[in-house]
Protein backbone atom coordinates (compact mmCIF):
# COMPACT_ATOMS: atom_id res chain seq x y z
CA UNK A 1 0.00 0.00 0.00
CA UNK A 2 3.03 2.25 0.07
CA UNK A 3 2.63 3.07 3.76
CA UNK A 4 6.00 3.90 5.23
CA UNK A 5 7.21 5.02 8.62
CA UNK A 6 10.23 7.29 8.92
CA UNK A 7 10.78 6.53 12.60
CA UNK A 8 12.19 10.06 13.12
CA UNK A 9 11.19 12.52 15.77
CA UNK A 10 12.42 15.84 17.16
CA UNK A 11 14.62 14.14 19.72
CA UNK A 12 16.63 12.28 17.07
CA UNK A 13 16.71 15.00 14.42
CA UNK A 14 18.57 18.18 15.54
CA UNK A 15 17.66 19.99 12.31
CA UNK A 16 13.99 19.54 13.12
CA UNK A 17 14.51 20.93 16.62
CA UNK A 18 16.35 23.95 15.29
CA UNK A 19 13.69 24.71 12.72
CA UNK A 20 10.83 24.47 15.22
CA UNK A 21 12.55 26.91 17.62
CA UNK A 22 12.88 29.72 15.06
CA UNK A 23 10.57 32.60 16.00
CA UNK A 24 8.59 34.56 13.45
CA UNK A 25 9.80 38.19 13.69
CA UNK A 26 7.33 39.50 11.09
CA UNK A 27 4.40 39.60 13.52
CA UNK A 28 3.85 41.75 16.63
CA UNK A 29 2.53 40.16 19.78
CA UNK A 30 1.04 41.62 22.97
CA UNK A 31 4.53 41.96 24.55
CA UNK A 32 5.69 44.00 21.56
CA UNK A 33 2.73 46.37 21.87
CA UNK A 34 3.37 46.78 25.61
CA UNK A 35 7.01 47.65 24.87
CA UNK A 36 5.94 50.24 22.30
CA UNK A 37 3.49 51.81 24.76
CA UNK A 38 6.14 52.05 27.50
CA UNK A 39 8.66 53.59 25.07
CA UNK A 40 6.02 56.07 23.95
CA UNK A 41 5.33 57.11 27.54
CA UNK A 42 9.05 57.33 28.33
CA UNK A 43 9.79 59.66 25.43
CA UNK A 44 6.68 61.84 25.56
CA UNK A 45 7.05 65.63 25.67
CA UNK A 46 6.69 66.74 29.35
CA UNK A 47 5.09 69.98 28.18
CA UNK A 48 2.54 68.09 26.10
CA UNK A 49 1.95 64.75 27.85
CA UNK A 50 -0.16 62.09 26.19
CA UNK A 51 -3.87 62.41 26.58
CA UNK A 52 -5.15 60.07 29.33
CA UNK A 53 -7.97 59.01 27.05
CA UNK A 54 -5.47 57.88 24.40
CA UNK A 55 -3.54 55.90 27.02
CA UNK A 56 -6.74 54.21 28.18
CA UNK A 57 -7.65 53.43 24.58
CA UNK A 58 -4.28 51.86 23.87
CA UNK A 59 -4.39 49.94 27.16
CA UNK A 60 -7.85 48.66 26.29
CA UNK A 61 -6.66 47.60 22.83
CA UNK A 62 -3.71 45.83 24.44
CA UNK A 63 -6.05 43.95 26.79
CA UNK A 64 -8.26 42.99 23.87
CA UNK A 65 -5.21 41.77 21.93
CA UNK A 66 -4.07 39.64 24.87
CA UNK A 67 -7.56 38.18 25.30
CA UNK A 68 -7.71 37.38 21.59
CA UNK A 69 -4.28 35.76 21.71
CA UNK A 70 -5.26 33.64 24.71
CA UNK A 71 -8.48 32.62 22.98
CA UNK A 72 -6.62 31.56 19.83
CA UNK A 73 -4.17 29.53 21.89
CA UNK A 74 -7.00 27.81 23.75
CA UNK A 75 -8.81 27.03 20.49
CA UNK A 76 -5.66 25.58 18.95
CA UNK A 77 -5.12 23.36 21.98
CA UNK A 78 -8.79 22.29 21.92
CA UNK A 79 -8.59 21.51 18.21
CA UNK A 80 -5.48 19.38 18.71
CA UNK A 81 -7.11 17.57 21.62
CA UNK A 82 -10.28 16.87 19.63
CA UNK A 83 -8.26 15.62 16.65
CA UNK A 84 -6.27 13.30 18.89
CA UNK A 85 -9.47 12.01 20.51
CA UNK A 86 -11.03 11.45 17.10
CA UNK A 87 -7.98 9.58 15.81
CA UNK A 88 -7.75 7.26 18.77
CA UNK A 89 -11.53 6.93 18.90
CA UNK A 90 -11.43 5.02 15.63
CA UNK A 91 -9.68 2.17 17.46
CA UNK A 92 -13.10 1.30 18.90
CA UNK A 93 -14.06 0.23 15.36
CA UNK A 94 -11.62 -2.69 15.43
CA UNK A 95 -13.67 -5.85 14.95
CA UNK A 96 -16.49 -4.02 13.19
CA UNK A 97 -17.03 -4.16 9.45
CA UNK A 98 -15.86 -1.47 7.04
CA UNK A 99 -17.56 -0.85 3.70
CA UNK A 100 -15.38 0.59 0.92
CA UNK A 101 -18.48 1.47 -1.09
CA UNK A 102 -17.83 -0.72 -4.13
CA UNK A 103 -18.29 -4.36 -5.07
CA UNK A 104 -16.38 -4.08 -8.35
CA UNK A 105 -12.93 -4.88 -9.71
CA UNK A 106 -11.06 -3.57 -12.74
CA UNK A 107 -10.05 -6.36 -15.13
CA UNK A 108 -7.66 -6.30 -18.09
CA UNK A 109 -8.38 -8.76 -20.88
CA UNK A 110 -5.98 -11.70 -20.98
CA UNK A 111 -4.81 -11.30 -17.39
CA UNK A 112 -5.68 -12.83 -14.02
CA UNK A 113 -7.51 -10.59 -11.55
CA UNK A 114 -7.14 -11.15 -7.82
CA UNK A 115 -9.57 -10.01 -5.16
CA UNK A 116 -10.42 -10.68 -1.53
CA UNK A 117 -13.77 -11.64 -0.08
CA UNK A 118 -14.96 -11.89 3.51
CA UNK A 119 -17.26 -14.64 4.76
CA UNK A 120 -18.84 -13.91 8.13
CA UNK A 121 -19.74 -17.58 8.62
CA UNK A 122 -18.22 -20.95 7.74
CA UNK A 123 -18.85 -21.87 4.11
CA UNK A 124 -20.18 -25.36 3.42
CA UNK A 125 -20.73 -24.68 -0.27
CA UNK A 126 -21.07 -21.67 -2.50
CA UNK A 127 -20.40 -19.85 -5.74
CA UNK A 128 -18.77 -16.53 -6.59
CA UNK A 129 -20.53 -14.70 -9.41
CA UNK A 130 -18.75 -12.18 -11.60
CA UNK A 131 -21.14 -9.96 -13.56
CA UNK A 132 -21.16 -6.83 -15.68
CA UNK A 133 -22.96 -3.66 -14.62
CA UNK A 134 -26.07 -4.71 -16.52
CA UNK A 135 -26.41 -7.70 -14.20
CA UNK A 136 -25.28 -10.32 -16.71
CA UNK A 137 -23.19 -13.10 -15.14
CA UNK A 138 -20.01 -13.46 -17.18
CA UNK A 139 -18.20 -16.03 -15.01
CA UNK A 140 -18.60 -18.14 -11.88
CA UNK A 141 -16.17 -19.69 -9.43
CA UNK A 142 -16.78 -22.54 -7.00
CA UNK A 143 -15.63 -21.38 -3.57
CA UNK A 144 -14.47 -24.86 -2.51
CA UNK A 145 -12.37 -25.35 -5.66
CA UNK A 146 -10.04 -22.49 -4.70
CA UNK A 147 -6.72 -23.42 -3.09
CA UNK A 148 -5.45 -22.10 0.21
CA UNK A 149 -2.00 -20.54 0.72
CA UNK A 150 -0.47 -24.03 0.87
CA UNK A 151 -2.04 -25.14 -2.41
CA UNK A 152 -4.66 -27.32 -0.73
CA UNK A 153 -8.22 -27.45 -2.04
CA UNK A 154 -10.62 -26.95 0.85
CA UNK A 155 -13.94 -28.77 1.07
CA UNK A 156 -15.10 -26.18 3.60
CA UNK A 157 -13.87 -22.71 4.40
CA UNK A 158 -13.89 -21.24 7.87
CA UNK A 159 -15.22 -17.73 8.33
CA UNK A 160 -12.65 -15.11 7.36
CA UNK A 161 -11.07 -13.20 4.49
CA UNK A 162 -9.84 -15.16 1.48
CA UNK A 163 -8.08 -14.22 -1.74
CA UNK A 164 -9.36 -15.52 -5.06
CA UNK A 165 -7.77 -15.44 -8.51
CA UNK A 166 -10.04 -15.11 -11.53
CA UNK A 167 -8.41 -16.29 -14.74
CA UNK A 168 -10.45 -13.80 -16.74
CA UNK A 169 -12.33 -16.48 -18.68
CA UNK A 170 -16.07 -16.21 -19.26
CA UNK A 171 -18.74 -18.89 -19.15
CA UNK A 172 -17.88 -19.83 -22.74
CA UNK A 173 -14.21 -20.32 -21.91
CA UNK A 174 -13.09 -17.22 -23.83
CA UNK A 175 -11.27 -14.27 -22.30
CA UNK A 176 -13.68 -11.52 -21.30
CA UNK A 177 -13.12 -7.94 -22.38
CA UNK A 178 -11.35 -5.36 -20.24
CA UNK A 179 -13.73 -3.52 -17.97
CA UNK A 180 -15.25 -3.14 -14.53
CA UNK A 181 -16.97 -6.21 -13.10
CA UNK A 182 -18.97 -6.78 -9.94
CA UNK A 183 -18.08 -9.68 -7.63
CA UNK A 184 -20.63 -11.25 -5.28
CA UNK A 185 -21.01 -14.62 -3.60
CA UNK A 186 -23.90 -16.85 -2.62
CA UNK A 187 -23.13 -19.59 -0.13
CA UNK A 188 -24.58 -21.97 2.43
CA UNK A 189 -23.22 -21.96 5.98
CA UNK A 190 -22.58 -25.00 8.17
CA UNK A 191 -26.16 -24.85 9.45
CA UNK A 192 -27.57 -24.97 5.92
CA UNK A 193 -28.67 -21.32 5.83
CA UNK A 194 -28.26 -19.26 2.66
CA UNK A 195 -25.88 -16.31 2.97
CA UNK A 196 -24.39 -13.67 0.70
CA UNK A 197 -21.14 -11.73 0.55
CA UNK A 198 -19.35 -9.32 -1.76
CA UNK A 199 -15.99 -7.70 -2.14
CA UNK A 200 -15.50 -4.27 -0.57
CA UNK A 201 -16.81 -5.17 2.91
CA UNK A 202 -14.30 -6.48 5.45
CA UNK A 203 -13.72 -6.53 9.21
CA UNK A 204 -11.34 -3.91 10.59
CA UNK A 205 -8.33 -5.71 12.02
CA UNK A 206 -6.19 -2.78 13.18
CA UNK A 207 -5.68 0.98 12.98
CA UNK A 208 -2.47 2.75 11.98
CA UNK A 209 -1.49 6.43 12.35
CA UNK A 210 1.13 7.93 10.08
CA UNK A 211 2.04 11.50 9.07
CA UNK A 212 -1.22 12.89 10.39
CA UNK A 213 -3.32 10.32 8.50
CA UNK A 214 -5.30 7.37 9.79
CA UNK A 215 -5.24 4.00 8.04
CA UNK A 216 -7.28 0.89 8.83
CA UNK A 217 -6.41 -2.67 7.93
CA UNK A 218 -9.14 -4.42 5.96
CA UNK A 219 -8.30 -7.75 4.41
CA UNK A 220 -4.56 -7.79 3.75
CA UNK A 221 -4.24 -4.07 3.04
CA UNK A 222 -4.20 -0.76 4.88
CA UNK A 223 -6.54 1.83 3.38
CA UNK A 224 -7.03 5.50 4.32
CA UNK A 225 -9.90 6.11 6.69
CA UNK A 226 -11.29 8.58 4.15
CA UNK A 227 -11.87 5.69 1.69
CA UNK A 228 -14.36 4.02 4.04
CA UNK A 229 -17.98 5.01 3.49
CA UNK A 230 -19.55 3.09 6.39
CA UNK A 231 -18.57 1.25 9.55
CA UNK A 232 -21.10 -1.11 11.13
Amino acid sequence: MGITSTGLNAATNPETVASTNVQDKTKLGKDDFMTLLLVQLQHQDPTEPMDSGAILTQTSELAALEASSNTNTALEELSASLQSSQDFGITSAIGKRADLGSDAISHDEGTTSSFEMYFSEDVASGTIEISDFEGNIVSTMNIQDQEDVNGNVLSQRDAGVYQFDWDGLGLDGAAVESGIYRVNAKYVNAAGDSQTSRIGAYPIESVRFENGETFVKVGSSYVPLADIVEIY
